[in-house]
Order: structure tokens, then sequence, then C-alpha cells
């Protein structure tokens, strides 16, 4: 017969960062233990709250399949000792409760087959329970111990329900006993709850207001808010992962407004974000789409249908109040000075104890980013304001409050103090791009100045020997090059990365002579461990291991370069030209370096034996010629177009030519050929590497 499961452990109010993980590790559990027994099962559902997680489990089988229980024992060879059993096979017989006569032979060992009924499913849940917690343990380092009792979990733990139909599953833990009794709302239904069969639950813990299905309360909390949006008249900013923590910490949604002083409305909107969002978990309105123009009120998720609802805003309207007044304070205060007069107190606040103040730091990016624009022929001028400024706002009040905000407050307050609109936005977006998926800087100066900054830190960590490990980047230095080569690459700069990064070594010289210290990196080392970032990059764009790799044997440094090359090369590979083309390559490549020859030697068509050898001298003469001009323009689509019409004469040669005659001055002249039809074949990329 098939029974419906119900496993609910009710706990005091869980960390919201743990209601879904702890859900998710409870259902792995119970399902997993029960499908490694072989029980068989239907649906499985989860619910999590701030106070429960659970799992309900249809069409749970009664009891185990029958059971086949098998061993293999010694070998035969040391199972018999003058046609008699030894020890070893008589021993291995009463493990198995069986005589000797009862064992059979499998694989050349002594072997026991039988079978047994299977357990009843009731019977096993304590132990997959068990296995179950273990599991759950892993997920939270820090767990609770509460009473006199040692056992721990990440909250003290209040009930047990277990049902397998109508009866009682009997589980003892954290010195409760499991049972058919769970509980409602703490405020509107405290009464406990009896439930009869799992199928109960859902709809039993809905009359006793609590929402126990995370994903559909989450949905209803998202329509909720837009609802109340649209009736304000605004667009709420609705982030992923707020709206997860307010699904965890709520179980009867309830949406209400609250209003914001206007007097706050002069700080910039991320200010007013950072406050209600990230302090109050409050969800904050725009008047438009884009969410730009933020409006004086915000949207939060009550966890209980208040009587006096007033009173409820009131009380959250006037939670944040003085933490936007505080806010507003340290605005004012540091306008009261312009962004250069805070850069200049950056002596005083170290980068690194090897690498200076930030005022050294600034200084580095300053020399670099001027090279590049100076390079690039933008304002050198705008690049080095941003430059000077970039790190100033990390002396502000309101940037030491709210440190996920430098770089915006610094925009703000570079604009207050009358710098263009250029080099704020500069400051502004140069620690961008800040993770996968955010946007690089705006303009070219803004890129420039988040390369120099990423350049600087980089070479920095490296040259004092705290490059990342496996483990451990604590100064973020694999996300610092990515964003450079997305900067780069995205950004449209053609600037040689290998050259870049030698100039950030070049600038460091004199912080690392002043620290008495060596120079422990090269920028060998860097660009090797920038190639590894570009590998990730590319490769989740859908790109090739083996057509990267094809680029990356070309030496090219210049990360927009090595993209375009990229790019025209996956476009290139679905054509039976590329197969050919690789094929060919591999081959030539193997009997170039067999016979022991590096470069091309000049080719003599005297030598030529063969018609075979004369079409292809004339198509490789040919392509050389077409490519020179692609070349100078990097059209390497256009090459390897060019490069495919060498298949018909390439294919004709290998058929017709013995590349190894006995004659060593037409030898020669055969792998000369083959030479250059090899520097052909590794102009875009290194086709010998591609499949074929």
């Amino acid at each position: 017969m098939l029974r419906d499961l119900l496993l609910e452990i009710g706990t005091e109010d869980l960390p919201a960062r743990y209601v879904a993980p702890l859900a998710a590790a409870l259902v792995r559990g119970v399902e997993g233990g029960l499908q490694r027994r072989g029980v068989g099962i239907g649906a499985v559902r989860s619910f999590a709250t701030p106070r429960r997680i659970a799992v309900l489990i249809s069409d749970v089988a009664e009891n185990q399949p029958e059971q086949k229980l098998e061993k293999l024992g010694p070998a035969i060879a040391a199972a018999y000792k003058d046609g008699k059993p030894t020890p070893a096979a008589l021993g291995f017989a009463r493990s198995c409760g069986v005589e000797f006569e009862a064992l059979g032979e499998k694989d050349g060992k002594l072997y026991f087959s039988r079978t047994a009924p299977g357990e009843a499913t009731a019977s096993l849940l304590p132990a997959i329970f068990e296995e179950t917690l273990k599991q759950m343990d892993e997920l939270v380092p820090k767990r609770m111990r509460w009473g006199s009792g040692e056992e721990t979990f990440v909250r003290p733990v209040q009930w047990i329900v277990c049902l397998l139909g109508e009866a009682i599953v009997p589980l003892r833990r954290f010195g409760l006993d499991s049972g058919r009794i769970t509980y409602g709302h703490r405020f509107h239904a405290p009464e406990a709850i009896a439930l009869s069969t799992p199928g109960d639950y859902e709809a039993a813990l809905k009359r006793a207001k609590v929402w126990a299905d995370l994903d559909s309360r989450r949905a209803s909390i998202a329509q909720q808010i837009r609802q109340k949006a649209a009736l304000l008249g605004g667009h709420a900013r609705v982030t992923p992962d707020l709206l997860d923590e307010v699904t965890a910490l709520v179980e009867w949604p309830v949406v209400i407004a609250g209003n914001m002083e206007q007097r706050f409305m002069r700080l910039p909107p991320e200010v007013i974000v950072a406050t209600v969002e990230t302090n109050q978990r409050y969800f904050t309105l725009f008047s438009d789409e884009a969410l730009t123009q933020l409006l004086p009120c915000f949207i939060t998720i009550a966890n209980i249908e208040s009587k006096d609802v007033a009173q409820v805003v009131s009380g959250n309207e006037r939670v944040v109040r003085p933490r936007l007044t505080d806010a507003l304070f340290f605005w004012d205060q540091d306008l009261k000075q312009p962004l250069q007069a805070h850069g200049e107190k950056l002596a005083q606040a170290m980068f690194q104890k090897d690498l200076g103040s930030i005022a050294d730091k600034v200084t580095r990016v300053r020399a670099i980013a001027r090279s590049i624009g100076a390079f690039l022929e933008v304002s050198v001028a705008d690049v080095d304001r941003a430059a000077q400024l970039s790190k100033a706002d990390l002396v502000t009040k309101a940037v030491f409050e709210f440190p996920e905000l430098q770089g915006v407050m610094g925009g703000y307050y570079a604009a207050q103090s009358g710098e263009n609109e250029t080099v704020s936005r500069a400051i502004r977006e140069h620690y961008l791009p800040t993770q996968q998926g955010t946007p690089i800087p705006t303009d070219s100066i803004g890129q420039i100045v988040s390369l120099a900054d990423k350049l600087d830190s980089m070479a920095s960590i490296f040259a004092i020997g705290q490059k990342p490990t496996a483990s451990k980047d604590p100064y973020a230095i694999r996300r610092a090059a990515a964003g450079m080569l997305r900067i780069l690459i995205e950004g449209q700069l053609n600037l040689d990365l290998h050259d870049l990064l030698q100039l950030a070594l070049d600038e460091l010289e004199a912080t690392l002579h002043k620290a008495g210290l060596k120079n422990a990196t090269s920028a060998d080392e860097l660009w090797a461990f920038c190639v590894e970032r570009l590998r990730s990059y590319c490769l989740d764009r859908g790109a090739t291991a083996e057509a990267f790799e094809a680029v990356r044997a070309t030496g090219v440094t210049t990360p927009l370069d090595f993209e375009r090359r990229l790019q025209a090369l996956l476009k290139f590979l679905p054509s039976p030209e590329a197969t050919s083309l690789a094929a060919a390559d591999k081959r030539a490549r193997n009997i170039l370096r067999q016979a022991g020859v590096d470069n091309a030697a000049p080719v003599n068509v005297t030598r030529f034996e063969v018609p075979a050898e004369n079409a292809l001298h004339a198509a490789l003469q040919r392509v050389a010629a077409a490519v020179e001009p692609l070349r100078l323009r990097r059209d390497y689509a256009g090459i390897l177009a060019q490069l495919s019409t060498l298949k018909p004469p390439v294919d004709a040669f290998f058929e017709a030519v013995m590349v190894m005659a006995d004659d060593a001055q037409v030898r020669a002249n055969r792998l000369a050929l083959l030479a250059q039809l090899d520097a052909l074949c590794r102009d875009v990329a290194d086709l010998s590497l591609l499949p074929g």
C-alpha cells in the first residue's frame, strides 16, 4: 500500500539565509535516503518558513522491496587445502550464517547470496532522519545548544512531526519525540494543530495563518509589492536577494507602505536605497520603470495582519527616520569640503603595509592612466583628474558608513565640487565591473581609470608575493583581472595587456624600493594569470577549448585582437574546409618536426617534379598576397576565407607527392613548401590544434 510521508522540524526563528538551504537539504536527505533503500516514492514537496522546514512525499511504499544480499569470500585457491575447506572458508560460511556446503562460487571466489523480505519503511526512517540531520549540520558551521542537552541545530528545535499515512513514525531527537502536533502563526494561531494525515498539512497551516510553501509565498509577496507600488503610482525595486530574504522572514506576508520625509530626498538615491534596503529590508519605489527617480515612500512586508495598520506603518517610519537623518548629516558634513580636500587625507590611509598609503596607490594609478590616455589620444587632463580624485571618497563620512557606495559617492561629491561630468562619471564608475554581468564603465575616461586601478592592484599584490591561491584571494585579484579583460574587449580598447602589466610593474618600482622589497613577479607571470581568466571569459560565452588554445598559440597578448581572432575562428570551424585544413596542417607539422625544420626556407620552383607541387606553390603565393592587406585590417574572417581556398591544392599535394623524397634537394624543397603552408595556417590561429 502507498502512503504519504510528512516530516517537519519546528524551530525558533531561523536565520533567513538558512531557511531555503536547510529545506532543500531536508528534501535531499529524506528523498535520497528512501531511494537508496529502494523504497518507491511519488511527488516530493518542500515547505519552509522562519519557524519550520518540512518535506511531504506522496505515494511512499510501506515496505522495501525484497532484498538480495550478496557476499564474496576468499579466493577458491585459498578456500581448500587437501580437498577440504580451510579455516578461512569455514569462517566465511559462519559469517553468512550457513554451512560451508551452501556456498557457491563466483569470479574465482566463494560466494553467498540470499533474499530477505524488505524492511518496513517506518523502521527505516529513524536512520534516514539521522543521516539527513548530519547533512544539514554541514550547512551551518556554527550551531546552537540549548537546555541541558548536547545536541545542536541552527536554532532550538521545538517540535517534530513525522507521519506515514495516519500513523506516527517514532523519532527521538533534541530531547523530543515525534508526533502529529504542529503549530500555526505565533500570534494569529498559536494553538497546537493535530494533523490526521500528511495531506492535511498545507491546508491546516493556511487556516492557521502560515503560508508554508516557500515558492508560492515568494510569488505572492512579489505580486503584493507590484500591486501596492501601482497604487502608489510607482515602480518597486525588487532584487532577487532581497525578495528571497524577506520571504524567509515571514510566515504570513502582508504588504504595507510608509513614507519618508521630503528633506531626505536631497540625498543621493543610492544612499536611501542602501539605508532602506540593506538595513531595514524595505523595498524602495521609483516614479519610472528605469528606477532612476526615487519616490519618498517605501514598501515593507509585515508578518501579521494588524488591526491597527496605521500604528504598524508609523512604527516602520519611525525606525527608518533616524538612519536617514544620520545619512543626511554625513552628506552635509562631507560637502563642507571639496572632494580634493578629502583626497589630501589619503596619505594617512593605508593601502597595504608593504605598498604604502592609498595616496601612493593613487600616484601610481595616475601615471598608468596618463600613459594609457596618451596612447589612446583621449583627454589626458580628464583622465588624470579622475584618477587623482578616484579614491578621495574613501575618507568621507558617508563611505565610512556605507562602504558599498565607494566610487558612487565620489561621483556625487565630484559633481558637487564643480568637476565636469566626464570626470565625475569616471570616478563614480571606476570600480566597474564589480562582478560578472555588471556593466563596464560608460566611456573611455572611466574605462582607462578603472583599468589603471586594476592594473596597479594586480601588479602590486603579485609583486609582494601575495598572489591568489586556490582557496584565498583576499584582494579580489581574479575579479580585477576579469574586469580588465572585459574593459579591453567590451570597451573595444586595442591595448596590449602584457605591455600594460609591464607598465604597472615599472610604476611600482619606486614603492618597492622605498619598502626595501624586490619584485616577486614578472609581466609574463601576470599575463599567464590573465590568460586563465580570459579562458573562462571566452568559454562562458560559447568558445571551445580547442579554438581558445589555437588562438593562444599565436602569442597574441592584446585581448581585443584575441577575441576578434577567436570569433572569426568559431564561425569558420563548422565548414568542411576547416576540418580539412586542420588535418593537413597537423600532417605538415608532424613532417616538419620529424625533419627538424623550424623556419620556412625559400622554395625553388625548378625542383618541382609533379604538377601538384606547382599548383600548391601557386596557391600559396596567391593566398599570401591576398592575406597581406587583410592582416593590416585585422580582417580575420577574410583571412580564413582565403585559407579555405587551399583545400583542393593541399589535398592534391598530399595525394600525389612523397615529401620525404630520396633526393635531398627535392626533399628540402618540398619541406619548404610545407613550411609556407604551416606559416599561413598559424596566421589567425594555430589550425593544427583544431579537431581534424
